[in-house]
């Protein structure tokens, strides 16, 4: 009898267990937006063919890829790094990255911009998206595309607010080793080394710059989380939201007393005034970093300036220009973009995160790195 009663409980409690299960479901499913009838009907016909996902094949040596302009002259090439170039211990490492080095070669050796992607993307998508290499070929240039595997992680992040990544450890030791490699293997100017990204890609530009000054001689920093916190991916979420209040003087500050005559660290920061991925108040604690690095005090900051796009845009696609310069040297350059999200102003917006309207980023970076050398 009381076996009977147990099997009839646990049967009662099993039908309520999934009674409640498909509520839950019922409410998600609520919530989420309706595709429209056109592309359920596409996804239920795809669902129907397809057995299985293929497989990606990695490429099993280094080669040219598809270039991101096919048209522009110059070479595109792919290569990987070894975490064993640089004296590293087993198990190796390796990073693939990409170079373009363009047909209009300026006298002399050529600058180079290192350019780090965001996640859900790659190197050769990045280049496409932000036009670089374009704009490379016109200005005489070298571009340099690291590349984060799937391995290191499956939506191609960089660590950023891992801590021994902010030490300079980890992936940002592979792209020094890189930048290495490659100023050994072409004619680059080491003293014109400029590194730039986008979200996570452009917290590993900074860190780049703040653990390798020698090497960096300035930062573009589009959709950027501020330097030196996180330490957790809760964590990382948190500082993409809210920034990191006082953690973020301490951080840079904790940066200077390492090498007591770190040099300026100029910096160009561009942002999205609706950006809800990397909320807008890391710019202003970025800013705030940049002016305690390059000892830029109240008297340093310039007028603000607001200018459209480009002639004839429309107002939504204004930006707002704050100038900070030591005696004449512009030294930080803060860049707001009316009613851009999370996306790079002024790209191909065939491409995810990237935005048609608003400055050409890439232009604006450029114009402003060929002001600087180290």
């Amino acid at each position: 009898m009381l076996k009977s009663l147990t099997r009839l409980w646990l049967s009662g409690f099993e039908q309520a267990a999934k009674a409640q299960r498909r509520q839950q479901n019922k409410l998600l499913k609520s919530l989420l937006p309706k595709p429209p009838r056109k592309a359920r009907s596409a996804a239920k016909a795809a669902a129907k063919r397809a057995v299985k996902p293929p497989r990606q094949a990695a490429p099993s040596a280094p080669s040219a890829s598809a270039p991101a302009a096919p048209r522009l002259p110059g070479k595109w090439m792919a290569f990987y790094y070894s975490s064993l170039s640089d004296g590293g211990t087993l198990p190796a490492r390796r990073m693939q990255y990409w170079l373009y080095v363009p047909a209009n070669l300026p006298a002399g050796p050529l600058p180079m911009v290192v350019m780090l992607h965001g996640c859900e993307q790659t190197a050769t998508q990045f280049a496409q998206g932000t036009r670089m290499n374009a704009l490379a070929e016109e200005k005489g240039f070298a571009v340099l595309y690291p590349q984060q595997s799937l391995r290191g992680h499956a939506n191609r992040c960089w660590h950023w607010y891992e801590r021994s990544t902010q030490d300079g450890g980890d992936d940002v030791r592979l792209i020094a080793g890189i930048i290495t490699k490659v100023c050994s293997s072409y004619p680059i100017d080491r003293g014109r080394v400029y590194a730039a990204g986008i979200s996570a890609g452009a917290a590993m530009a900074n860190i780049l710059a703040l653990c390798h000054p020698d090497k960096v001689a300035a930062v573009g920093l589009h959709s950027g989380p501020v330097y030196g916190a996180g330490h957790s991916k809760t964590g990382a979420y948190g500082v993409m939201q809210l920034g990191a209040a006082h953690l973020a003087d301490q951080a840079i500050r904790a940066v200077m007393l390492k090498a007591a005559a770190f040099p300026t660290m100029p910096a160009i920061l561009i942002h999205g005034s609706e950006d809800r991925v990397v909320r807008r108040i890391n710019q202003d604690q970025l800013a705030l970093q940049f002016r305690v690095l390059n000892s830029l005090g109240p008297g340093t900051a310039a007028a603000a300036v607001d200018k459209p796009a480009r002639a004839g845009a429309h107002a939504s696609h204004a930006y707002r220009l704050q100038d900070y310069r030591h005696g004449r040297k512009l030294l930080l350059r803060v860049c707001e973009v009316r009613q851009l999200e999370h996306a790079w102003s002024g790209g191909d917006c065939s491409l995810k995160y990237n935005a048609c309207p608003g400055p050409d980023a890439s232009r604006m970076m450029w114009d402003f790195f060929e002001r600087h050398r180290r």
